[in-house]
């Protein structure tokens, strides 16, 4: 049993691959990956962008494509919907066999539209139409504008990613937004899981320790992203706990999914968004790199959080709160700089599908 498996078997959570291209389907890398133990696929438009700028894969399409007149946002979704196909086809199995749970593929929405509801609910429609796809899960960023969106795709029937969160604030909203549309008895088989950023949140706080710079204050570096998505695994227990124990596996669960987990600052451990996140009925979205090291060396002590592991999460969040941390205040930076950050990178992948264009 490989240590991806171990984290499915013996800790409840899906470990999903944050990665999609073309080659890393046609060359059997991502077969492997689900030999391995993963068990659904994220992606996003730096993800794809990275592939079309390192190698000739999509060239042909491209080329294709523009010649008969395609802009180059519906060259990107006509690329991403071909990739979406194929590696939905090799996590279809997985679907099945965890009866509608795990073998997810996600698409996203364009970036630009986060403050656009009535956009966003467009075109995640019209994605999910196009692809009819039952183990697809379309991306929608949890802004304000996102919620209401959120609730009416859901309400629709239609699976949804809610990405981007990263208040307790927002969670909080997601969840609402979620059991608005699954009350008990509803019958409503659309599937959710709620994308908890992770490791950005420790990046934004320790910027802020530093600028403190108390002895206090530098000995909570490192610590507030994992007791955050602690308190957030909380919050699913308390509102989502009658559900996880009748229908554990089921639709009326949103689950939480660990997204952005790759330790970013060298100091610290490289599995620490890993095996200090290992909660039940969780997701954690994960990088090539971080995959590869999780197959190395998962903690031989590694276990499931525990109650005292959430009570002291709590008393973390007020001890940065008494330093003069504002989680609010944070949460708030890393969403806009989210959404800013994904449009560059959107803006970014259009520019290079128009750079092959000229080029071929």
């Amino acid at each position: 049993m490989t240590n991806l498996q171990k984290l499915h078997t013996n800790f409840q959570q899906s470990p999903w691959i944050d990665n999609l291209s073309r080659e890393l389907v046609e060359s059997g890398r991502l077969q492997q990956f689900i030999n391995n133990g993963v068990r659904g696929l994220t992606s996003n438009p730096t993800i794809l962008e990275n592939a079309i700028k390192g190698s000739d894969s999509y060239d042909e399409k491209i080329k294709e494509y523009a010649n008969i007149g395609l802009s180059n946002e519906e060259i990107f979704f006509k690329l991403a919907i071909e990739d979406i196909r194929a590696s939905a086809k090799l996590l279809e199995p997985i679907w099945h066999e965890s009866n509608g749970e795990d073998g997810y593929v996600s698409l996203e929405v364009s970036p630009n539209l986060a403050d656009d509801t009535e956009a966003t609910i467009k075109q995640a429609k019209q994605l999910w139409n196009e692809l009819n796809l039952p183990n697809l899960l379309i991306k929608v960023p949890a802004t304000k504008a996102g919620v209401p969106a959120i609730r009416e795709l859901l309400g629709s029937g239609i699976n949804v990613n809610v990405t981007l969160i990263f208040s307790l604030d927002r969670y909080q909203d997601v969840i609402t937004a979620f059991k608005d549309t699954h009350m008990t008895g509803s019958g409503n088989s659309a599937r959710s899981v709620a994308s908890f950023f992770i490791s950005r949140v420790d990046t934004e706080t320790d910027k802020r320790l530093e600028a403190i710079g108390t002895e206090e204050a530098m000995s909570l570096r490192g610590k507030s992203a994992v007791a955050q998505a602690i308190v957030a695994y909380d919050i699913f227990l308390d509102r989502m706990g009658k559900e996880a124990v009748i229908d554990s596996h089921g639709p009326s669960v949103q689950r939480l999914l660990w997204a952005s987990t790759s330790t970013k600052n060298p100091a610290y451990n490289d599995l620490l968004y890993v095996s200090n996140l290992l909660t039940p009925l969780s997701i954690n979205t994960l990088p090539e790199d971080t995959i590869a090291r999780i197959l190395d060396h998962l903690p031989a002590d590694a276990k499931s959080v525990t109650m005292v592991d959430i009570e002291n999460a709590h008393k973390m969040l007020a001890k940065l709160k008494a330093v003069g941390v504002d989680m609010s205040d944070v949460s708030l930076v890393l969403e806009n700089e989210g959404v800013e950050k994904f449009k560059a990178s959107y803006a970014s992948l259009l520019n290079a599908i128009e750079t092959k264009k000229a080029s071929l």
